[in-house]
C-alpha cells in the first residue's frame, strides 16, 4: 500500500516549493474512516431509533479501534506520524503562534505544534466518548456492553459524561474544520489534499523537514500498520464479549 518513491520533486523549473511525501497510507486511511464514523455515531446519536442505535454502538466499537490504533500508530509509526515529532511545549507553540500571525511565517512539513494538539485533544475526547459508551444506557432499550458490569448509578454518571463530552466533540471538530478553512484562505494551504494524496507542497523555510521523508526509513511498513489494527480490533471485540 505504501510503495516509497522519489523523496522529492520540484514543483516546476525554477521553483523553491518541493512536494514531499508526509502522510503514509495508514494515517490517511485512519483519518478518513475516522471522519465517517464520526459523522456516523453522532447522526445514529441523535436520532436513537432501535437499528441507529444498533449502528451507532458499533461504531463506537470501530471508533474505539482506531483511537487505539492511532496511539500505537503514534509511537511505532512513519517519522509525521509518530507523537514524538508533533507534540511540543508552549515555547514552540508561541513561536508559532508568532510566525503566524506578525511573520515571517514558517510552516511545518507534518502537524504544527498547535495541529499536534488538537490531534491529542480530539484522540482523548473520541477515546473518552468510545469507553464511556461501553457503560452508557439510554433509560429505555438500550445500553452498553459493560453496563451491566456496573452500578446504575455509575451507569448513569458514565452516560452523562458520554452526553456531555459530545459537545466537547461537536466543538473540537468546529475548531478542526475553521483551522482548515483560514490555512486555506490565509497561507494557501490545502491540508484536506494533502491528506488525501499524502504529498504536502514544501517551502524551503519550513521546520522539521526531515530529509529523509519519503525513503524506506522513515515510513514503517503498511503491514505492520494492518497487524497493529488487527490487534487492536480483536483486543476490542474481546473487551465487547466480556
Amino acid at each position: 500500500m505504501d510503495n516509497p518513491d522519489h523523496k522529492v520533486s520540484s514543483v516546476s523549473a525554477g521553483s523553491k516549493l518541493r512536494v514531499v511525501r508526509v502522510w503514509d497510507a495508514p494515517t490517511r486511511l485512519f483519518h478518513w474512516l475516522l471522519v465517517i464514523l464520526v459523522a456516523v455515531s453522532l447522526y445514529t446519536g441523535n436520532v436513537g431509533g432501535l437499528a441507529e442505535m444498533d449502528w451507532h454502538m458499533l461504531s463506537g466499537y470501530a471508533i474505539l479501534t482506531l483511537v487505539a490504533f492511532r496511539v500505537v500508530w503514534g509511537l511505532i509509526g512513519s517519522h509525521h506520524s509518530r507523537f514524538r515529532t508533533f507534540v511540543r511545549g508552549p515555547m514552540a507553540i508561541g513561536r508559532y503562534l508568532v510566525s503566524f500571525i506578525r511573520g515571517p511565517y514558517r510552516p511545518t512539513v507534518g502537524h504544527n505544534p498547535l495541529g499536534g494538539w488538537s490531534v491529542v485533544a480530539m484522540l482523548a475526547a473520541l477515546l473518552v466518548q468510545a469507553v464511556t459508551g461501553l457503560f452508557a444506557n439510554d433509560d429505555i432499550l438500550t445500553e452498553g456492553p459493560l453496563a451491566s458490569s456496573v452500578s446504575e448509578a455509575t451507569s448513569n454518571t458514565l452516560t452523562a459524561v458520554h452526553e456531555l463530552n459530545a459537545l466537547v466533540l461537536y466543538g473540537l471538530i468546529a475548531v478542526h474544520i475553521a483551522a482548515i478553512a483560514i490555512y486555506l484562505v490565509v497561507k494557501k494551504q490545502n491540508l484536506i489534499a494533502a491528506m488525501i494524496s499524502g504529498r504536502k507542497l514544501i517551502p524551503p523555510n519550513a521546520s522539521d523537514n526531515d530529509e529523509r521523508a519519503g525513503t524506506d526509513g522513515t515510513f514503517t511498513s503498511s503491514l505492520i500498520a494492518l497487524a497493529v489494527a488487527a490487534a487492536c480490533g480483536g483486543a476490542v471485540w474481546a473487551l465487547v464479549s466480556l
